[in-house]
C-alpha cells in the first residue's frame, strides 16, 4: 500500500492500493483507535470517497476510518476491461485494501452498490466482520429503482458552473431530498462532480460502469439472500429511506426478521439515498459502534 504520509491537511490521508488486475486505486484514510476494528465506508453506483467526509469526520479519532473509491470513480484508475465493473470485482478490490492496509477486523458501511459489496465480503471474509450498516439496499432491488438508475448512468453531463450543476441535481432528484435548499444541492454537486481540464463542471466516475450494470442479472449477484445471511452473528443497521423506490419496507422488515442482531432505521421524506448525514441515522449509527466497541 502506498500514499502514507503526513495527510493533506484535510483530516486524512490519501492511501493507495493495486487491484489484481494492475488497477492503482484511492482511499481516503481517516486515523482513529487502533484497538478498534476499522470502518470500511463503501459508495453507490457512480459516487465516491466525498460521500462519506461527514460521517468519518464524526466519527475519527474514535475509529479509524477508510472511504474507498471503487475502480472507475474518484481518483480510483479506471478499469480497461468495463466488465469489470461488477459487484464481485469491487469485493475483490476491497479485500486487497483490507489486506494492505493491515485491517485485520472492521465495520462495513455499503450505501447501495457498497452495501451488496458488503454482503458479499462477509461471505468471502468469514469472521473478519464486526459490524454493517446497509444503507438503502438489501437482498432484493426494486425494479422501479433500477430502471431509474438505468435511465440516467453512464450518460453525459457537464456544466460551466457549480450553480449549473447544483440546480440539475435539485430538478432531477428534488423527489429524493424535497427539504433541501439550494445549498445542500450545491454541496451534493461538489460530491458528484469534479472540474474537468477544460474548465467544465462534469461527473467524476468512468461512463463505461453502466456496461455491465444494464444487463440483466449483474445488479447484484446470484443468492444475495444467502451472502446476506453471513451477517447473521454481527450487529446490522438497515437504513432505508422513507420514499426509496430501491429497497421496500417489505424488504427491509424482511431484513430485520431474518438477522437475530439486525435493527432498522427508517429515515423520514428522504428517497434513495439517505446521506447517514440525517439525525436519525447518524443515532443509529453510532447506537451500532457502541455494540461493536462493547460486545454483548
Amino acid at each position: 500500500m502506498t500514499g502514507f504520509g503526513a495527510g493533506n491537511g484535510a483530516g486524512f490521508e490519501d492511501v493507495y492500493w493495486w487491484s489484481g488486475d494492475g488497477l492503482r486505486l484511492h482511499a481516503r484514510d481517516y486515523p482513529g483507535h487502533a484497538d478498534r476494528p476499522a470502518i470500511i465506508c463503501m459508495p453507490g453506483l457512480t459516487r465516491n470517497a466525498r460521500d462519506f467526509a461527514t460521517l468519518a469526520e464524526h466519527l475519527s479519532p474514535d475509529w479509524r476510518v477508510l472511504a474507498v473509491e471503487f475502480r472507475g470513480r474518484g481518483e480510483s484508475a479506471y478499469a480497461k476491461d468495463p466488465m469489470s465493473y461488477v459487484p464481485l470485482t469491487y469485493a475483490q478490490d476491497m479485500a486487497g485494501l483490507i489486506e494492505a492496509a493491515g485491517v485485520d477486523r472492521f465495520v462495513v458501511v455499503g450505501t447501495s452498490l457498497g452495501g451488496i459489496v458488503a454482503m458479499l465480503l462477509a461471505g468471502m471474509m468469514p469472521g473478519r466482520i464486526a459490524g454493517a450498516v446497509l444503507n438503502d439496499i438489501g437482498p432484493d432491488i426494486e425494479s422501479a429503482g433500477l430502471a431509474r438508475v438505468r435511465g440516467y448512468v453512464g450518460k453525459s453531463s457537464n456544466h460551466p458552473t457549480w450553480m449549473h450543476a447544483a440546480r440539475a441535481l435539485q430538478e432531477s432528484s428534488g423527489g429524493v431530498y424535497p427539504d433541501w435548499a439550494i445549498e445542500d444541492w450545491l454541496a451534493m454537486a461538489k460530491r458528484v462532480y469534479r472540474l474537468s481540464s477544460a474548465g467544465r463542471i462534469v461527473l467524476d466516475y468512468d461512463a463505461r460502469i453502466a456496461e455491465p450494470f444494464r444487463l440483466p442479472g449483474n445488479e447484484a449477484g446470484p443468492d444475495m439472500w444467502r451472502a446476506f445471511s453471513a451477517l447473521r452473528d454481527v450487529p446490522v443497521l438497515v437504513v432505508r429511506g422513507e420514499r426509496s423506490d430501491m429497497l421496500s419496507g417489505q424488504t427491509a422488515e424482511r431484513m430485520i426478521a431474518a438477522l437475530p442482531r439486525a435493527v432498522l432505521a427508517t429515515i423520514p421524506r428522504v428517497g434513495h439515498v439517505p446521506t447517514l448525514a440525517e439525525p436519525e441515522a447518524r443515532v443509529a449509527i453510532d447506537e451500532l459502534l457502541a455494540s461493536v466497541a462493547e460486545p454483548g
